[in-house]
């Protein structure tokens, strides 16, 4: 018998294949191939951290790639797995260390518009969410089927899959004002203990420009007064979120993220606090929009991070996008969506909307 061999490419064909998607539109380095590895390693390690997962899929797909993938691009696309609920995030508080795990979100769909379903969530040991005969669509992080209307629910449901309701799944909170959000956090880095000295912080530079999300981000430095949203390292896992409240530049006083018990990830709890303190300041998050009178749509272009709420109304509501130049990420809305977005923005974020000719 004699030994076949195979060359790269053919390899990673057959990797992309192996995961449920066409290698005829698929290749290794687009963000579907990836979701679609983190979504396998997950249905074998979960509960397990995002640690874990991040590592396991980079090492799987690096030795096929001619550009390695970095971590935070990886970590970046599970985040947005959690997001949309194909992980569910629980926070396993011990004396020593606080730990995020992730666990396996439940099949279930949402209705984006009749006859298109947003599929969410992982079974176990590697099985497909749907079976064959049912085409899936996948862009970005999302999985839609497209099914007949007058059977859509009874063949979702007859392979074990979940209906869950719009706003149930978009899990959009109550509106209040900014100034009393962040007095929240204010209020619990109060009574809070001594925060000690602290190696490896970062904060969010709230003086720094709310466009560019990633240059926001540096150490304490002397001048620094007040609470800051930041993230700390820990000895096992994934740095933790957390406000710390600085004075010259020093830790006094330090809170983990997510506050107690809240089933909110860490992300959520910290991106809405930010938003909020920028609102306080005077300097709210933005997002832009272009209008395409061609096809009745708009182009939303985002800067920052959003929490889970936002994400997964844009999800249903419109298509992940190309990002534009200076977008952190890009949507396609229907015009007759934009004015539910910008009530969730502004309403829960604090946000502020700018035209852009594009």
């Amino acid at each position: 018998m004699g030994i076949a061999t195979r060359s790269a490419e053919d390899v990673a064909a057959l990797a992309v294949k192996a995961l449920g998607l066409d290698p005829e539109i698929f290749v290794l380095e687009y963000p579907e191939v990836i979701c679609a590895s983190l979504r396998r390693a997950a249905s074998f390690l979960c509960p397990t951290t995002p640690a874990v997962l991040v590592n396991t899929t980079t090492e799987v797909l690096n030795p096929l790639l001619d550009e390695p993938l970095q971590r935070d691009e990886v970590a970046s696309l599970l985040d947005q797995l959690v997001s949309i609920g194909d992980l569910l995030e629980l926070a396993e508080v011990t004396p020593e260390r606080t730990t995020r795990l992730l666990y396996l979100g439940p099949p279930s769909y949402v209705e984006r518009v009749p006859g298109r379903y947003l599929l969410t969530g992982i079974r176990p040991s590697g099985r497909a969410l749907v079976s064959g005969a049912i085409p899936v669509e996948h862009v970005g992080h999302t999985r839609t089927a497209s099914l007949d209307v007058a059977e859509s629910d009874s063949q979702l449901k007859a392979l074990g899959l979940h209906r869950i309701g719009t706003k149930q799944w978009i899990g959009e909170p109550s509106t209040i004002p900014a100034r009393e959000f962040v007095a929240t956090y204010r209020q619990r880095l109060t009574v809070a203990g001594a925060a000690g000295h602290i190696d490896g912080l970062t904060i969010i530079d709230p003086a720094a420009r709310v466009t560019y999300y990633r240059g926001r981000w540096r150490p304490p430095a002397p001048g620094d007064n007040g609470d800051f949203v930041g993230r700390r390292p820990q000895a096992y896992g994934a740095d933790l979120w957390c406000v710390v409240r600085l004075a010259d530049g020093i830790a006094e006083r330090l809170v983990d993220l997510p506050l107690g018990r809240s089933a909110l990830p860490a992300t959520d709890q910290a991106w809405r606090l930010q938003a909020a303190i920028d609102a306080e300041r005077g300097a709210p998050l933005t997002f832009r929009i272009a209008d395409r009178p061609a096809t009745a749509e708009c182009m939303v272009d985002l800067f920052s991070p959003l929490p889970s709420w936002a994400e997964r109304y844009l999800e249903l509501a419109g298509t992940s996008a190309d990002r534009a130049r200076g977008a952190l990420f890009s949507y396609r809305i229907p015009a007759s969506a934009l004015e539910g977005l910008r009530s969730v923005l502004t309403g829960t974020l604090w946000m502020s909307m700018t035209e852009w000719e594009g």
